[in-house]
């Protein structure tokens, strides 16, 4: 709990910059007395309101995306075709909608219960995407808009002193974000090069 994120890390605006730095620390959830943590591999930044990829683009605020102009720290979670529950991390100060989705992370523990929850064995497919993450760390819309920083809050990110080398992290255009005009080319997307718990854009 000690190397845990404080807010102030997660206030700062830009966003791109803390995507790259969220590479490497670990993503915690401690639901009903299973721990389970996963060094984070990807992440993808979105930033309102001049990014037509963002929820949040233009300023638009709904019942979803108010969530995202909370002060950074905070989850966002939302359901992705009716089946997937993405995380995302929300940054900057408050009314500034900025979001850093979580692709993929490395298990690191609780990886019994990970397996359990997705049903199936050990593999890269068991945290690799945005959407097996969360099933794997027991995530679910249900804890949209939980503090990463409150002490005792069942979901948190951790510095646990591991340095990631800038030659380490490759970058490359979203997934997905198509739809985004110009956006969809911003080279916002960023992950381990060497580690297998990678997506593979199809």
């Amino acid at each position: 709990m000690k190397n845990r994120l404080a807010s102030d890390f997660y206030r700062r605006t830009d966003v791109v910059q803390l995507a790259r730095e969220l590479l490497g620390k670990v993503l915690i959830t401690n639901f009903e007395g299973c721990p389970t943590a996963g060094l984070i591999t990807e992440v993808e930044a979105y930033r309102a309101p001049d990014d037509r990829a963002c929820h949040a683009w233009n300023n638009r605020r709904t019942k979803r995306t108010e969530v995202m102009f909370r002060e950074g720290g905070t989850a966002y979670i939302y359901l992705c075709y009716g089946i997937h529950h993405l995380f995302n991390v929300v940054t900057a100060p408050e009314d500034v909608a900025h979001a850093i989705l979580i692709r993929a992370i490395e298990p690191l523990e609780g990886i019994e219960q990970m397996s359990k929850r997705r049903n199936m064995a050990f593999s890269p497919r068991l945290t690799t995407g945005p959407g097996a993450l969360s099933q794997a760390l027991g995530l679910s819309t249900a804890w949209t808009g939980q503090s990463l920083t409150s002490p005792g809050t069942p979901v948190w990110i951790e510095d646990r002193g591991r340095v990631i080398p800038e030659a380490s992290i490759a970058a490359g255009p979203r997934i997905g974000v198509d739809y985004a005009g110009e956006c969809a080319a911003w080279e916002w997307r960023f992950w381990l090069r060497d580690s297998a718990f990678v997506s593979r854009k199809k």
